[in-house]
């Protein structure tokens, strides 16, 4: 067969492909075709790019084999061109499935529980030292204990220069507990150690400095902490909760394959991690420009109004809209 005739005989379908291609041009143009119309264009779609393999390998005409390109380049991008941002979707995904996701997961729980229970126990162990007297000291180290009421000393506060380095320097810092934290949870037992550890360390500096001698370096302590506090601490319990989700599922795999069911679950976990991030984050910048204001600026009354209220955004997001609306309705 004569080029020309391969030219002729194929050329209308290249137009056929070309004038679909002008209608997803449009606005709303894909609603205009009907599914036969979109299946045929795919259809047109791949015979073309056959005829420019044919093309370039019969050498046919070079304008007729640039020709093709461009078609074949403007139909790939009507057929792959990215979707509109789907801000329902967007909704949907982060304040409905995320926090039912956290609400409902039994490793975030497990994580969350073991932080919070430990916590609180060593402030208690750390304030009374009638039931352990040298609890503080075991955990902390006699010089710790005593830098810690020293530094709480003076608290003048920080220029704003000293803040936004700071603030970097938070996240940075605090992040990097978080990280150490989710890594160590995916061996599962020695990431329950390094969280175990988190949780009394801290609880045990809260303790230490509610029975402090000074009270001047108490109450710079407690106006220094509050304001981040629930950020920060809520953000390392659920870093944890993330990694133990993915270091158990190598192990619980539901008769998949470990590795797939890995990868699933990793990939599931995504929001978990980033609500852990964005806390991270928050409470960086809070406990840079908010925290370390003496209460002749900020008063402490205001530092706690801002625990308070995100203390109750966390609640919120995390429990009311968390929780599995099947009960909620069957509750009515």
């Amino acid at each position: 067969m004569k080029v020309s005739q391969i030219i002729n005989q194929r050329r209308p379908l290249w137009q056929e492909l070309e004038s679909l291609c002008e209608t997803l041009t449009e606005k709303n143009g894909a609603s205009k075709l009907s599914p036969d119309q979109v299946t045929r264009f795919t259809t047109l779609y791949r015979g073309a790019c056959a005829d420019l393999a044919l093309a370039e390998a019969y050498q046919l005409p070079p304008n007729t084999v640039s020709y093709l390109h461009r078609l074949i380049a403007r139909s790939h991008n009507r057929l792959y061109r990215s979707k509109r941002y789907q801000w329902d979707t967007w909704f949907d995904k982060v304040f409905i499935q995320t926090p039912a996701q956290i609400f409902q997961d039994s490793a975030v729980q497990i994580a969350m529980a073991v932080f919070w229970i430990l916590f609180f126990i060593s402030i208690f162990l750390a304030y009374e030292k009638s039931v352990w007297p040298d609890f503080a000291t075991q955990v902390m180290g006699a010089n710790a204990v005593s830098s810690m009421e020293t530094n709480f000393e003076n608290f003048d506060g920080r220029s704003w220069g000293q803040n936004n380095f700071m603030a970097n320097f938070y996240i940075i810092n605090n992040g990097s507990i978080g990280l150490f934290c989710f890594i160590m949870m995916l061996f599962v037992i020695p990431g329950f150690m390094t969280l175990s550890y988190n949780a009394v360390f801290l609880g045990c500096a809260f303790g230490i400095m509610l029975r402090c001698d000074s009270p001047d370096a108490s109450r710079n302590f407690f106006n220094f902490v509050t304001a981040h506090g629930p950020l920060e601490l809520t953000a390392i319990a659920l870093s944890a909760g993330a990694g133990l989700r993915i270091g158990v599922s190598w192990w619980v795999t539901g008769g998949n394959n470990r590795f797939d069911n890995l990868i699933k679950t990793a990939r599931d976990t995504i929001p978990i991690a980033m609500c852990a991030v964005i806390l991270f984050v928050l409470a960086a910048f809070v406990e840079a420009f908010i925290s370390p204001h003496p209460e002749t600026s900020i008063p402490w009354f205001v530092k706690a109004i801002v625990a308070t209220v995100t203390s109750g955004m966390l609640m919120f997001y995390f429990v009311v809209l968390g929780f599995p609306r099947d009960v909620m309705e069957a509750a009515r």
